[in-house]
């Protein structure tokens, strides 16, 4: 990745309420080992997609949307070649956020805020046109509703291999009696395993990794058509039915409105 004048700058070690900058990924450094902030992190997605992994779910971050990571959460990140990012730092105390990461979905106000403040570094910061545009985004932020883009995972071997599997290959492991056979175990007891460490159903999970494989797929510009097919689905009826249900729109309706966007 590489910044935009950001050179040696550390957030951390500054006390300012509130800091951002812009980053553009290059596409043979996409992705940030596990690390943490002593601030909050929130992470912005303009062009392209953010995936970001804590100790129990994965979020994913598609334009329009942020994830937020308060301080001292480690995590990394992991994004598409090519993609715009805005990262936005927050003294602990400053501003009343969530205590446990979360995806937002950011209106266009916030969005314009916190690019304006991108652009305010070193002694900007301490100008009072700055101060009051950062009291304006606190006043914002806390109002942005949350999504579901998240998959709860765990450490449980079991489930890292259904990630990374079916992250690999989603259109062959479709099923709960596939991976209970590879596995040399019953349905219900994967079931229940699925359940106790994720918290969600096997159908709810695979769901859930599904329509993140799916923006994934769709941001980097394939069609519906072939979204749906590298996922497995029989018909394009269907996998659109699926993102419906995720996201509230279809595929198309969600990608235009990425489109305008970003524009």
């Amino acid at each position: 990745m590489r910044g935009l004048g950001l050179e040696g700058y550390k957030p951390d070690s500054q006390r300012d309420a509130a800091v951002a900058f812009r980053i553009q990924v290059v596409a043979d450094e996409q992705f940030i080992p596990q690390h943490q902030h002593r601030k909050g992190q929130l992470i912005l997605a303009l062009q392209g997609a953010i995936t970001c992994e804590v100790e129990n779910a994965m979020w994913m971050v598609p334009p329009q949307y942020a994830v937020w990571i308060p301080g001292g959460v480690p995590h990394s990140n992991r994004a598409t070649p090519g993609a715009g990012l805005c990262f936005l730092f927050i003294e602990p105390g400053a501003v009343a956020m969530p205590d446990r990461c979360c995806t937002l979905q950011i209106s266009p106000l916030v969005r314009e805020l916190i690019l304006t403040l991108a652009t305010r570094l070193g002694s900007a910061l301490n100008a009072a046109t700055t101060q009051r545009l950062i009291q304006v985004l606190f006043d914002e932020l806390p109002q942005q509703p949350q999504e579901q883009l998240q998959l709860p995972v765990s450490a449980h071997p079991k489930i890292r291999t259904m990630v990374d599997t079916m992250a690999a290959e989603p259109a062959e492991w479709q099923t709960l009696a596939q991976w209970a056979s590879r596995f040399a175990m019953s349905e219900r007891n994967l079931a229940r395993l699925v359940v106790k460490e994720t918290g969600l159903s096997f159908r709810r999970w695979r769901h859930q990794l599904q329509l993140i494989l799916a923006l994934q797929l769709l941001i980097r510009g394939n069609t519906v058509q072939q979204a749906a097919h590298a996922l497995g689905y029989e018909s394009t009826t269907a996998f659109i039915t699926m993102f419906r249900k995720g996201l509230g729109q279809t595929p198309g309706r969600y990608l235009n409105s990425l489109a305008t966007t970003s524009q």
